[in-house]
């Protein structure tokens, strides 16, 4: 897992790692999270918001517009809208992922939780992701947060990425080994 340092090296980091400290001198972590983890839901509900994001046809201006449309639809709080309006001012609308993560991390990591990087064909219901987060804070030792993502290339299965832990039960892997064993 990336450390505190590691994540402040990228760009997405650098923008995650303001957001914090200004979350972390104003007492807004948990709300700043709450208002990106809507944003992050968002991104999966939406194809239109997630084509708006990856899209490079959009001005800056017309993200703006976007960003400031979606605050109150999704109760951002005030912090978080000030910095989406800096995002697309910046021309960094596309980096709203990678900060959203990025931002999770050092939340996590100032609670005192470690992160698992979990990734999966289909979504995880709530009833998974409790059932995981008690498995994983057993191996662990202490409160692992859920980073979640959808890759329906490993066809099924889980991979999870702890630390420097890596358990890969996908069944792409699981296809991969059986054909490279039957090649000799």
């Amino acid at each position: 897992m990336e450390t505190s340092g590691g994540i402040r090296a990228s760009l997405a980091g650098r923008y995650a790692s303001a957001l914090f400290d200004l979350a972390r001198d104003q007492r807004q972590i948990d709300s700043v999270g709450r208002s990106l983890e809507a944003l992050g839901q968002a991104l999966v509900d939406s194809k239109d918001f997630a084509e708006l994001i990856a899209s490079p046809l959009v001005s800056r201006e017309e993200a703006a517009k976007a960003f400031a449309a979606l605050v109150p639809e999704l109760s951002i709080d005030p912090l978080t809208a000030n910095f989406l309006g800096v995002l697309a001012r910046n021309g960094r609308k596309h980096e709203l992922r990678p900060i959203i993560r990025a931002f999770r991390r050092l939340a996590s990591d100032h609670r005192g939780e470690t992160t698992a990087e979990v990734v999966t064909a289909r979504p995880l219901n709530d009833d998974q992701i409790a059932q995981l987060k008690t498995q994983l804070r057993t191996r662990a030792g202490r409160d692992v947060e859920i980073d979640a993502t959808v890759d329906p290339d490993i066809l099924g299965g889980i991979v999870v990425k702890l630390g420097s832990q890596r358990i890969d039960a996908s069944i792409r892997t699981k296809l991969n080994r059986l054909a490279s064993a039957m090649k000799g």
